[in-house]
């Protein structure tokens, strides 16, 4: 007998930019945003029965519709909203998943001062958000950020690492250690302040990728994510992802030079990938 296990719809990569004019000055904010539903929908696979479906396009709307009137200041929260709005509205839906993510833009600076009503992308980094509410239950929040691409010249290290007649990778006392961080993080409770601790914790995150004596990737990650569980209690457990993006030393040697460990070569591909989740004991 063929039973339907598991099932979710929804509507993604719905993009949501708004404008709060404040006097004196405008915020600015863009979200990409996927709404994943799960329910009872069997009878729309099974006998291709619609009648509990609430269109995709519907949800996209709501979007729109819900974002004028949120005094959200951040996505946690917009996502709770939403999540909540599709669980009061719809009761053949039993869990809603809202993802979100935001690109960072910044007021210009002009003169050396932020312009009111100016902004500019400022980097690849963006923030994320993921709620899971479930009907009757409080929702799970997690927060995080991907593509922050940082890079150090000193303080990197990497020796002592297995040897086979494979192995052609030199031991080094000083290397350039770069990555693009992605971090996701748990919060223990839905009602916390959201926007101040995702600032903590990425100026954690960065402080101790700047300061830590690295013996390898694996060292700084764990340095880092030790870090927030320690500095961030609100935090339940927090997942790292730190591809090793490669600057391999120049050989100028045939030129007859010296690379005093300043030259190097960029490589994007392939590179090493090294990711770990750090959560707490009892």
């Amino acid at each position: 007998m063929i039973t339907l296990a598991e099932n979710s719809y929804g509507k993604s990569r719905v993009r949501l930019a708004k404008v709060r004019r404040h006097p004196g000055h405008h915020d600015f904010c863009e979200w990409t945003i996927e709404i994943l539903l799960e329910g009872d929908f069997e009878s729309c696979f099974v006998a291709g029965d619609n009648s509990r479906i609430l269109p995709t396009d519907t949800m996209k709307n709501t979007v729109y519709s819900l974002a004028r009137t949120s005094r959200a200041d951040g996505m946690e929260e917009f996502g709770k909203e939403l999540a909540a709005f599709f669980l009061d509205r719809n009761p053949q839906v039993s869990a809603a998943r809202v993802t979100l993510s935001e690109k960072s833009w910044r007021h210009l600076d002009l003169k050396g001062k932020p312009h009111p009503t100016t902004f500019v992308e400022s980097s690849s980094e963006c923030q994320t958000a993921a709620i899971a509410a479930a009907r009757n239950a409080a929702p799970s929040v997690q927060a995080g950020l991907r593509d922050l691409i940082i890079l150090k010249t000193a303080n990197s290290a990497f020796m002592g690492f297995l040897k086979d007649s494979l192995t052609t990778l030199p031991e080094t006392t000083d290397r350039l250690l770069a990555t693009s961080l992605g971090a996701r993080w748990t919060y223990s409770s839905a009602s916390v302040p959201f926007r101040a601790l995702r600032s903590r914790v990425r100026d954690i995150l960065l402080g101790v990728f700047a300061a830590h004596a690295s013996k390898s990737v694996q060292h700084t990650l764990y340095a880092m994510g030790e870090s927030v569980l320690a500095g961030v209690p609100e935090i339940a457990d927090i997942h790292l992802t730190m591809p090793n993006k490669h600057f391999l030393l120049a050989d100028l040697s045939r030129f007859g030079q010296d690379n005093p460990n300043e030259i190097f070569v960029p490589i994007d591909e392939p590179h090493g990938t090294i990711e770990a989740r750090l959560g707490r004991k009892g």
